[in-house]
């Protein structure tokens, strides 16, 4: 993990010394993070770098997971489906199974930090631990778009969300009206991650030789976990609208999160969707393969995000940092990154994300632009740096409900 110094160059010196004020002021407490996995999923991503980096600023940050079988997550993941606005069909069992489930996190982890950072649905339950911590300052941190929830899940998790302290959305746009009080807090991506981090050319040409990828016609890729919501089969739609003009390769590389039981699912669905193409490349990469991701993105003509619903999308971001021009769709957080014709290209549908995709292949000096416009849209916006602020920004405003702070 890099030293806070290290990201000076990038951000400047007020940044950091701004970062070490706000730490100095939250000295004895105690922050803890409670979410569902370790691994996979933006969540874990943003708190494998967020954690560290408070850590060495002073801050007494802390993460735990909470536990749950394949039962508990094939119903979470409905629950993350419908908040999205999905249909799902939810039983009184499965409301069961979450509610067992979650008892048991609440009789089995140990809950004891001054503010608490309760990670979407899957632990939301722990809340009913409040009572036990009168002084703590509980805050549920959405990472998920509830703009238009499927009223029988938000109903049942709302008696919930309206025991915390506070509520914390990545959008404007995400929220629901809550007697409670709301912050924005826009997730980031860490410029000096494996992930994001300059690569030497040689690196990027040992991937592309490992996954058989040759270089000699323009690289369309997206990235993303395997998930219906991110829509691989129509982004393969789109490429073949393309490819009927322009010769070109499509890669489609991602992972699975052990709170996501589609995943599998929906990896074979797009396998079996790009048939015999020899121009398309289903990549099944595993968690933790920043590099490969890395570099696939950066041998990359164009970066496509064509997702049904979104939460904000870190693969956006991080396409962007490398100024990559992007398509994606107007979903979510996304339009808070792609600022359309100036940072990339928004589309609603398949038919117009081909021809976005079109227009930047015939015009390179427009999709250059786009680029360097998008890099610096993230170094101004949406950097570990400014999330780390935030985080201690929003910790400390617990301690002064009576005043309007502005993240």
């Amino acid at each position: 993990m890099p030293k806070i110094t290290e990201y000076e160059p990038i951000v400047g010196t007020h940044t950091i010394e701004e970062l070490r004020l706000l730490a100095n002021r939250l000295y004895g407490k105690v922050i803890q993070n409670i979410n569902s996995t370790a691994v996979g999923g933006g969540v874990a991503e943003i708190l494998n770098r967020l954690v560290p980096l408070l850590r060495e600023l002073g801050v007494d940050v802390k993460w735990d997971v909470i536990k749950g079988g394949d039962d508990f997550f094939q119903v979470t993941k409905k629950f993350h489906n419908a908040l999205h606005g999905k249909p799902e069909e939810i039983t009184p069992q499965m409301l069961e199974v979450f509610l067992e489930t979650s008892q048991r996190n609440i009789d089995e982890l140990k809950v004891y930090g001054d503010i608490l950072f309760i990670h979407d649905p899957q632990p939301i339950a722990l809340i009913r631990k409040k009572p036990s911590m009168p002084n703590g300052k509980w805050i549920w941190r959405c990472h998920i778009d509830v703009s238009t929830p499927i009223k029988q899940v938000w109903d049942f998790l709302t008696p919930f969300i309206h025991q915390y302290d506070g509520a914390v959305f990545s959008a404007p746009v995400f929220s629901q009206p809550l007697p409670i009080r709301q912050f924005l807090e826009s997730p980031s991506i860490d410029p000096l991650s494996d992930k994001n981090k300059d690569l030497p050319q040689e690196i990027i040409d040992q991937v592309l030789d490992k996954y058989r990828i040759p270089v000699d016609k323009p690289i369309i890729t997206q990235v993303s976990r395997f998930d219906y919501l991110k829509d691989p089969v129509g982004v393969i739609e789109a490429y073949r609208m393309v490819k009927k003009r322009i010769d070109c390769r499509l890669i489609i590389a991602g992972g699975t999160a052990t709170d996501d039981p589609e995943s599998n699912k929906v990896f074979e669905d797009t396998k079996e969707a790009a048939g015999d193409d020899k121009d398309i490349h289903i990549l099944p990469i595993p968690s933790g393969s920043d590099t490969e991701i890395n570099a696939l993105q950066r041998a990359s003509t164009v970066i496509v995000q064509k997702s049904l619903r979104e939460g904000f999308g870190l693969t956006v971001t991080e396409a962007l940092w490398k100024a990559k021009p992007v398509v994606a769709s107007s979903t979510g957080g996304i339009p808070l990154q792609v600022k359309h014709k100036y940072t990339g290209l928004l589309c609603h549908s398949i038919p117009g994300t081909a021809f976005a995709i079109k227009q930047l292949l015939n015009s390179t000096e427009y999709a250059k632009k786009l680029g360097e416009n998008g890099r610096e849209h993230v170094r101004q916006n949406f950097l570990l740096t400014r999330q780390v602020r935030d985080f201690m920004l929003l910790s400390l405003c617990m301690y002064h409900p009576e005043d309007i702070i502005y993240l």
